[in-house]
């Protein structure tokens, strides 16, 4: 059983480090704007040596220099908000089940039917949902929006470790789950 936990603490570790890394950085697309190199994150873009905001989009810039009525502004903060959303909430619920992971290592518990592996094991998958979620919105606008409007693009390291995060999470609650069953298994024969 700990061996179950132990793994599942490991996996749940690296995963919420790789969400808060993959969050936090700037490299989630890569692309060719104008003969130029950019790149872009969550929070901001980067392009020519300079970095804006992403409330400073690259939809608000093209209509600005273009001289057009940004229509699809709205869009553009849906759609990083809810990214940006489901990765934090991803983190949060990763945190709180490696909290529930450490602490299912003491097995006093004030409450009989409660069963800290299983707690920590549903949050990891909560967390796999989330960072699922985020990473779907994500490539579904970079490839059908995105992905048209600029040359040579490509997906970049922090998209590829909010995937891996992805994994590891869903690793983590699969380990836990095991530790629970096991310990249901060895209560119920304990019992008899």
């Amino acid at each position: 059983m700990y061996s179950f936990i132990g793994g599942g603490l490991f996996c749940a570790i690296v995963g919420n480090i790789l969400l808060v890394v993959s969050t936090a950085t700037d490299y989630w697309m890569q692309y060719r704007l104008s003969g130029s190199f950019a790149h872009q994150g969550l929070w901001r873009y980067c392009m020519s040596g300079k970095c804006y905001t992403q409330t400073d989009s690259i939809g608000e810039r093209y209509a600005n220099n273009h001289k057009k009525k940004c229509e699809t502004c709205f869009f553009w903060r849906s759609y990083w908000n809810a990214t940006r959303a489901f990765m934090i909430l991803s983190a949060m619920s990763c945190f709180a089940g490696i909290i529930a992971g450490i602490l299912s290592f003491a097995h006093f518990s004030a409450f009989k039917r409660f069963n800290r592996s299983f707690a920590a094991g549903i949050m990891f998958f909560i967390s796999t949902l989330f960072v699922l979620l985020a990473m779907a919105i994500y490539t579904g606008v970079t490839v059908n929006f995105l992905g048209k409007r600029f040359s040579d693009w490509r997906f970049s390291w922090s998209y590829i470790l909010g995937w891996v995060a992805l994994h590891m999470t869903f690793f983590a609650g699969i380990f836990y789950m095991c530790a629970y069953r096991m310990h249901e298994c060895r209560r119920v024969a304990g019992s008899r």
